[in-house]
């Protein structure tokens, strides 16, 4: 009872292998009497079993331990050599101590006698629950492995700025020099040459330093020069069987966004098209304007009349079906054999953090096209939050998220990082205060009230207990505030509703980080 209490679960697929009927019927009748909603397919045979991992696509294997012809120890084997984490429990009337004991060794989740069945239900649940918890751990790994490449990257492009700047500068200088021999056409011919590769190389390197380091907001951007930045740093990715076109109707407009960020929105785009055409075909990329009407937003989008800034990027490649349309945004989606996600996360954040929407036209066989509108004109009260903008640039100050959900986590620490702090990533609050103890008190926490585990409050507690006294931001829904009776007196604490908008969390770390520096002595020990 404890299990439905507190983890509710959805309608699950249950392969179950099984040479008698009757005792498959009283094994399933465990899961009725737990009120488990299941679909179930039976089977006996190796050759079957191998058919329904790949078509059915169980989220749990029920097993007898011997059939004839067939052995509950060689699906094991064959369900391990597939995947390391779907749950597998023996039910079986002949297993003994010994032979358990060497089930779980070879990888069994559990087992379970069929002449005590009762807890059947129960390692069910407790088995799907832990299998969700280590995939989620195996994709916040993949996540932070992710993003220490990028960060990595990011230092090598601003090391190598430096050397390349170096080797790049004499090239401008000569190529002047060389215009110079007006009466030698060649020469001079060769100096415009050598000049345009240096200042084009220079323009590369200023993009992907610019791309690597990020950019503050706020400021004025040239869809000409968008272009021509995303053209450079696309120079080397498009092969020499896809056809890259681009086009501006107007390279001169100018709106207020975040160059790099739309140039990172655009590049992923790309790149995921380019995957999409592994025997060629046609990039396009462009930009028109459009007026959007309020019937053109869904019931989820704040609609806005109004004219906008159409980005597009279409190819002709394999396209996607309704499924993977339906998934697109979703953290660690991905179309591809490997890899993390196709990126769009990201991108859905940086068009709405701009005010603006994104949608995707796609069919299998027939292409792709990714449509951004970016709103031209500022809404009543958005040119404040814009001015305001340029006062919301972290200065690498420590933040420590915690959070317990991946999605979640992953999101605030990328909007974070994208705005100039050095976020790090908590799943619970016991990581957090690990964290602490190997890496140093950070500038500030943001906590997530609604923790299962180790709750909010009780993290703040803690942390309090272990003599943080900077600044902290509790998330809580505002329907059901965090109990904070158990809580010391805390000067910098933010209780701040869910959802919270990425204008709000940054106007309140930035409000919260000053308010604690003023208390702060200089040796970063709180004033008395």
């Amino acid at each position: 009872m404890a299990d439905r209490q507190h983890w509710a679960l959805p309608r699950i697929r249950v392969l179950q292998i099984e040479d008698s009927q009757l005792d498959a019927e009283l094994v399933l009748s465990e899961l009725d009497a737990d009120h488990i909603e299941y679909d179930v397919q039976l089977v006996d045979a190796e050759r079957e079993y191998l058919a329904a991992l790949e078509e059915f696509h169980p989220h749990i294997v029920l097993s007898d331990l011997s059939m004839p012809g067939f052995s509950g120890q060689r699906a094991l084997d064959l369900l391990r050599e597939r995947d390391q984490d779907l749950p597998f429990i023996f039910v079986s009337a002949t297993l003994g101590e010994e032979a358990a004991i060497e089930a779980l060794r070879n990888g069994a989740t559990d087992y379970i006698l069929k002449q005590n069945p009762a807890r059947l239900a129960s390692a069910v649940r407790r088995a799907l629950r832990e299998a969700e918890a280590q995939r989620a751990r195996r994709r916040a790994e993949t996540e932070l492995i992710r993003a220490q490449r990028f960060e990595s990257l990011a230092m090598l492009a601003g090391g190598l700025s430096h050397d390349l700047r170096n080797l790049l500068q004499p090239l401008l200088l000569a190529g002047d020099s060389l215009q110079d021999y007006q009466e030698d056409p060649r020469l001079a011919r060769l100096g415009r040459l050598v000049r345009d590769c240096g200042k084009r190389g220079l323009d590369m390197v200023q993009s992907m330093l610019s791309f690597a380091r990020g950019a503050r907001r706020a400021e004025q951007v040239r869809v000409g020069a968008l272009l021509e930045a995303l053209g450079l740093l696309l120079q080397g990715s498009v092969p020499r069987f896809v056809v890259l076109d681009m086009n501006a109707e107007d390279p001169e407009l100018t709106f207020d966004g975040n160059h790099t960020e739309l140039q990172q929105c655009l590049l992923n785009l790309s790149l995921n098209a380019i995957q999409a055409m592994p025997e060629g075909g046609n990039l396009r990329i462009g930009t028109a304007v459009a007026h959007l009407p309020d019937a053109f937003f869904l019931p989820e989008e704040e609609a806005n009349e109004g004219s906008y800034l159409c980005l597009s990027v279409a190819d002709s490649g394999t396209g996607m079906d309704e499924q993977a349309r339906q998934h697109l945004f979703e953290p660690f989606y991905t179309t591809k054999d490997t890899g993390t996600g196709l990126g769009l996360v990201s991108c859905k954040r940086i068009v709405t953090a701009h005010g603006g929407v994104i949608r995707v036209e796609s069919e299998p066989g027939q292409g792709t096209c990714f449509q951004i509108y970016i709103p031209l004109t500022a809404q009543r009260g958005d040119a404040l939050e814009l001015e305001e903008d340029i006062n919301l640039q972290g200065e690498a100050e420590r933040v420590l998220v915690v959070v317990e959900e991946a999605g979640q986590l992953s999101l605030l620490v990328d909007t974070l990082d994208s705005w100039g702090y050095q976020a790090h990533a908590s799943q619970s609050g016991t990581a957090a205060l690990q964290w602490i103890e190997a890496q140093g008190v950070p500038d500030l926490v943001v906590l997530d009230a609604d923790m299962n585990l180790f709750t909010g409050v009780r993290t703040l507690a803690a942390l309090f207990d272990h003599g943080y006294r900077r600044a902290v931001l509790l998330l809580a829904r505002p329907d059901a505030p965090p109990d904070m009776d158990e809580l010391p007196v805390m000067e910098h604490l933010y209780l701040v509703d869910k959802p919270i908008s990425t204008q709000k969390l940054l106007r309140t770390v930035r409000e919260a980080l000053e308010a604690s520096a003023a208390t702060q002595l200089p040796d970063g020990t709180p004033s008395l």
